[in-house]
């Protein structure tokens, strides 16, 4: 497990409830999210936590540098591709204008961060989603650093692990651009199977649309956090479409798609290190 402190709190992505009283300082408290729960928990707890619930289990999302820190080894990730900029084909309306919002409320260029670290000594290459940035949608960019990890993979003969924080499927804002991105990381993955090497993916809350319909779904193991959104259509969308009847009250939980072989193992965020450390001495 990290040590305590190594969750870096960044104004702005919605980690902190505001002051409880005009007594507290800002960023002191946050409420947990889990709606059957409510209560209130002080930071310095929930981060030593590894932002869960320590009342309910709540696993709150995290950020993809937040992810890296939990996940690999001190200090031995080094980012790959952070040049590559969103092209606008379509000239979409106020499309720049978000993304430059987008980066300078996130830190990040764009909804993906990839990279080489080590996990308990064992080289990987590694791609996290970030649901902070445009609901971590894919575009020409995500689709191309995941690509690029992928094929680093096969070159480096390391293993791959894909972490997925994205709920907004492809991104409109470039049409078939986006849309191509399923397909050529499909077949990226492809190769790297081809070569004999390991995917893990990992879903955590979301993991929606074309991301599950593509490379997220797709690892030789599938682990997931508990309690995670992880499906193709949401409610709303499923409802617009004409899809709305009854559902189990779990449909489209990382639990309810355990529970019907779409996900190897739900690993609770306080064992994933440890999980994945088996998994790649397994493979290694």
């Amino acid at each position: 497990m990290p040590p305590s402190g190594w969750f870096r709190r960044r104004s702005g992505d919605g980690a902190g409830a505001g002051p409880a009283s005009p007594d507290l300082p800002d960023g002191l408290m946050t409420k947990c999210l889990n709606a059957r729960c409510d209560k209130i928990l002080f930071n310095r707890d929930l981060d030593k936590n590894l932002r869960v619930c320590q009342y309910c289990g709540y696993h709150f999302r995290l950020t993809a540098y937040e992810r890296i820190a939990m996940l690999t080894d001190a200090e031995s990730f080094v980012e790959w591709d952070s040049t590559l900029r969103a092209a606008d084909p379509l000239e979409f309306p106020r499309y720049q204008e978000s993304l430059d919002r987008y980066r300078g409320s996130t830190g990040l260029d764009d909804a993906a961060v990839t990279g080489g670290a080590s996990v308990a000594g064992i080289p990987v290459a590694l791609g996290i989603t970030d649901a902070r940035f445009m609901m971590g949608s894919m575009n020409s960019v995500v689709g191309e650093r995941l690509t690029r990890a992928a094929e680093r993979a096969v070159d480096e003969r390391t293993p791959l692990l894909l972490v997925s924080g994205t709920g907004g499927g492809a991104r409109m804002h470039e049409g078939i651009l986006s849309l191509m991105q399923m397909p050529k990381t499909t077949a990226a993955l492809g190769r790297l199977s081809r070569a004999g090497l390991l995917y893990v993916s990992l879903l955590t809350d979301p993991s929606m649309a074309g991301v599950f319909a593509s490379w997220a779904s797709i690892g030789d193991v599938i682990l997931a956090e508990p309690g995670a959104m992880v499906g193709f259509a949401g409610d709303r969308v499923a409802k617009q479409g004409g899809g709305g009847g009854r559902k189990p009250t779990d449909y489209q939980t990382s639990e309810f798609q355990f529970q019907h072989g779409m996900v190897d193992a739900v690993v609770p965020r306080k064992e994933l290190r440890a999980t994945l450390e088996r998994v790649l001495r397994w493979a290694s």
